[in-house]
């Protein structure tokens, strides 16, 4: 993904995110501003990158809510020595992501992520922190739909269960560098697929009958499991189709109309697969799996 110090992209990354320890520990995004109040969905643009799962979110936020005003610029699946880049990219004409940063945020520090959310209008970035922008896109354009005062705290306790154990743990599984960090991570992993599955036998979606922003935020990994982290991140106990309810509720929401349009499996088998000294040395890239996530899911 690359680092900016002060503003300047550093090909050498001084910083690895693996501590001592062998856990792999995610930096923290740092732009964490809102939507600006009364800001229409053409003043905003997305950068993104189809493989990317924290872009994914962003994207299917803009899918289920219908947001195709809100622009978008799709960074090459592969990253380079200039991290993320481009071919014709429409708004800036950017061929890497850190000028975007370069651009849109001043001195800045930090690593070089999709998604970024910018405002067309003053050409700044306003966030570049996926949970946050799930968040002031549901509030600011469907207010009330995706999280409300009936569902708010439901949502907070699956995102703060889901976050570090699933979205994040299959990371820390699949960038583990000691045998006890990737132990601990798997378990987590799969402590919190069971937990998820126990409660789509009694609800159509995590909070109850309708799609809230914990499903959006739960869902790129989910989409990602059997094709790339079963395999790449070693998560082998069992895969997303040996669960029968979560099995059903994911192809739920990927037949709810917009969304299959924001999943690439093939990018996300090539993706996960490139070479990799640590994971794949020589990039062989798996044929399958060939799921069907077109199945009727019999949910609803």
């Amino acid at each position: 993904m690359g680092l900016m110090l002060d503003g300047k992209y550093l090909i050498d990354d001084p910083a690895p995110d693996t501590s001592a320890s062998g856990q792999f520990e995610r930096a923290r995004s740092t732009l964490r501003d809102p939507i600006p109040k009364g800001a229409t969905p053409s003043r905003l643009h997305l950068f993104a990158a189809w493989n990317c799962p924290w872009a994914h979110r962003a994207l299917l936020m803009r899918a289920v809510l219908g947001l195709d005003d809100i622009s978008v610029s799709y960074a090459l699946p592969r990253r380079t020595d200039q991290g993320w880049v481009f071919e014709d990219e429409p708004l800036l004409g950017a061929t890497a992501m850190h000028q975007v940063y370069a651009t849109g945020a001043d001195a800045y520090t930090g690593r070089v992520t999709v998604p970024v959310l910018w405002d067309r209008e003053t050409g700044r970035i306003i966030n570049n922190e996926s949970a946050d922008i799930v968040r002031a896109l549901g509030d600011a354009f469907a207010p009330g739909h995706m999280c409300n005062p009936d569902n708010g705290e439901a949502i907070t306790r699956w995102n703060d269960l889901i976050y570090p154990t699933l979205n994040n743990g299959v990371y820390r599984a699949g960038f583990a560098r000691t045998q006890g960090a990737y132990d601990k991570a798997v378990a987590e992993v799969f402590a919190t697929l069971d937990q998820i599955e126990n409660q789509v036998a009694q609800t159509r979606y995590l909070t109850g009958p309708a799609l809230s922003e914990a499903d959006i935020r739960l869902f790129p990994t989910l989409a990602r499991f059997d094709v790339a982290y079963h395999s790449a991140f070693k998560c082998n106990l069992r895969r997303l189709i040996d669960y029968p309810n979560l099995w059903a509720y994911a192809r739920d929401i990927y037949q709810t109309p917009g969304v299959a349009e924001t999943v690439k499996f093939d990018v996300y088998r090539k993706g996960y697969h490139s070479p990799s000294e640590l994971r794949n040395p020589l990039g062989i890239v798996p044929v399958g799996p060939q799921n069907d996530w077109s199945a009727p899911h019999g949910r609803g």
